[in-house]
C-alpha cells in the first residue's frame, strides 16, 4: 500500500505535492484500510472478546488534510450525497449553529453542487473535506463492528470553522459534528483533544448534538491542571472517560491528579445514577473570574474562588493562582456530596419555602465498597458560616507532615432551611 502509490492515490497538498497521506477520496483506498480494520477486530475478538480489556477502538488519529488531488476536484463539482442531505432536513431544527448557518446563508437547498448547497467559503469547503473523510472513516468503522461491535470513537485536534481560504482539514471539529453523524453512523463518540484551547468551552461543544464527551487526549497546563479538569468533565458534562496525554511521562507522579481519580473512582457510582438528571454539576474558576452559579436539584449554588495560602513555614506563595473546582451531587432532600479545591460554596434554595438554607451537617469521609465512611465532623473554622468550604492543601516540601495533594476526598452535607 505504501509503495504502490498509482493504485493507492495520496492526499495532494496545493500545487500538486503528494503526500504519505491516503487520500479519502479513493475508494480503492477506502476498502483496503475497511479489509485492514476488519481483520484487526476480528483478531480482539478472538484474544480479547471474554476478558474485555479492549473496551473501546480509536478508528483514526487527528485527520488532517484537504486534498487538492483530481479525485478530489471531481467529487467538489458533483452532487452532494442525499445521505447528508436527509440528515439535514430531518435534524434541521437540531443542527449545530454554526453548521446550519452556512446552509441557511445558501439558501437552505436540498439538492445540488457542493458549492450550490453550502457556497464557496471556507467553511462550505471545510463541510466538503469532513464528509468526504467522515464516510471514509465511517465504513471502516462499520466492517471493524460487522466483527466486533464495541463502542468505536474518533479525535480531533483544534477547534472552529471557517479556517479560511479553502484549507479546512476536514476533522471531526464542533462545528461539524452533524456531518460526521450523517457520514458515519458507526462511530459512537467524537472526542476532542483539549491542549491549550479554551477547556470549559470545548466541553461545552463537544456535548452539542448529544454527543457523549470521552476526552482522549488533554494536559494541564498551568492554571488549568489537570486535577481541576477531571472534576468538571465528569461532573458539569457527564464525561464517560477522561485520559492525559503521555500521563507515563513526568519524572515524578501528579498527587493532585491521583487524588482526582480516586475521587472519581468513589463517587463512579453516584455519577452514574446522576448523570442528566439535573442533580449533579460542577464549577470551574479561575483567580480572577467571578462567582459562578450552577442550578443542583433543589438548590443553586454560588461557588467563589479561595486565593491559595502557603502553610507555615513556607513563605506565601505568588500568582499566577491556579484554578479551582469541584463536583456537587445532590444525593436526597437537602443532602450533597461535594468534592474539589480551592472554592466557597453557598447554597440557595430554588424551591419553594424559607428562603435561606444554612449548613446542619458537615462530614469529611470516604466511599469504600460504595459505602460511606465518615472520617470526621467538620464545623466552625473548617466550614465557614452558611457557606462550605472546600480549601487548598498546599504541599510544603520543608515539612513532611504538610505534604499532601490539594484536595483529599469527598464532603457530605446537610442543609437546613430558616428565614
Amino acid at each position: 500500500m505504501k509503495k504502490d502509490y498509482e493504485r493507492f492515490p495520496r492526499l495532494q497538498r496545493p500545487a500538486g505535492a503528494s503526500t504519505e497521506i491516503l487520500s479519502p477520496f479513493s475508494d480503492t483506498n477506502r476498502d483496503a484500510d475497511a479489509r485492514a480494520f476488519a481483520a484487526l477486530m476480528r483478531h480482539v475478538k478472538e484474544f480479547d472478546g471474554r476478558r474485555h480489556t479492549v473496551i473501546m477502538i480509536q478508528v483514526e488519529n487527528e485527520i488532517n488534510g484537504r486534498d487538492r488531488s483530481a479525485l478530489a476536484a471531481k467529487a467538489l463539482a458533483g452532487q452532494v450525497p442525499s445521505q447528508l442531505i436527509d440528515y439535514l432536513q430531518r435534524h434541521k431544527d437540531t443542527l449545530v449553529p454554526e453548521f446550519k448557518k452556512v446552509w441557511e446563508t445558501a439558501g437552505f437547498k436540498t439538492s445540488g453542487t457542493w458549492a450550490e448547497v453550502f457556497g464557496t467559503s471556507g467553511a462550505a469547503d471545510e463541510i466538503f473535506t469532513a464528509w468526504h473523510y467522515a464516510s471514509y472513516t465511517g465504513r471502516i468503522a462499520a466492517a471493524g463492528k460487522a466483527e466486533y461491535p464495541i463502542p468505536m470513537y474518533v479525535n480531533s485536534w483544534g477547534n472552529s470553522f471557517p479556517r479560511g481560504n479553502g484549507s479546512a482539514n476536514g476533522a471531526p471539529m464542533s462545528d461539524v459534528l452533524d456531518v460526521w453523524r450523517a457520514g458515519a453512523p458507526d462511530i459512537d463518540m467524537i472526542s476532542p483533544d483539549i491542549y491549550d484551547a479554551d477547556y470549559a468551552q470545548m466541553l461545552a461543544l463537544y456535548t452539542r448534538s448529544g454527543n457523549p464527551l470521552f476526552i482522549p487526549e488533554t494536559r494541564g497546563f498551568p492554571p488549568n491542571n489537570l486535577a481541576v479538569r477531571v472534576l468538571y468533565a465528569f461532573g458539569r458534562h457527564d464525561a464517560i472517560g477522561f485520559s492525559p496525554m503521555g500521563i507515563e511521562r513526568p519524572a515524578t507522579p501528579d498527587p493532585e491528579l491521583i487524588s482526582a481519580y480516586g475521587v472519581i473512582a468513589q463517587l463512579a457510582p453516584l455519577i452514574s445514577k446522576h448523570q442528566g438528571d439535573g442533580t449533579m454539576s460542577a464549577v470551574l474558576l479561575g483567580a480572577n473570574g467571578p462567582a459562578q452559579k450552577v442550578k443542583v436539584g433543589d438548590y443553586t449554588l454560588e461557588a467563589t474562588y479561595r486565593t491559595p495560602r502557603a502553610l507555615p513555614p513556607a513563605p506565601e506563595l505568588k500568582p499566577p493562582f491556579p484554578n479551582a473546582a469541584a463536583i456537587f451531587i445532590q444525593a436526597g432532600p437537602d443532602e450533597f456530596y461535594a468534592a474539589g479545591t480551592g472554592l466557597n460554596v453557598k447554597f440557595t434554595p430554588n424551591t419553594p419555602g424559607p428562603p435561606l438554607a444554612g449548613l446542619a451537617t458537615v462530614e469529611e469521609g470516604s466511599f469504600v465498597g460504595g459505602r460511606w465512611v465518615r472520617l470526621r465532623y467538620l464545623a466552625g473554622d473548617d466550614t465557614g458560616s452558611q457557606s462550605l468550604m472546600l480549601p487548598r492543601l498546599r504541599e510544603d516540601p520543608s515539612n513532611p507532615a504538610l505534604a499532601g495533594p490539594s484536595f483529599t476526598g469527598v464532603v457530605h452535607v446537610t442543609l437546613y432551611r430558616f428565614r
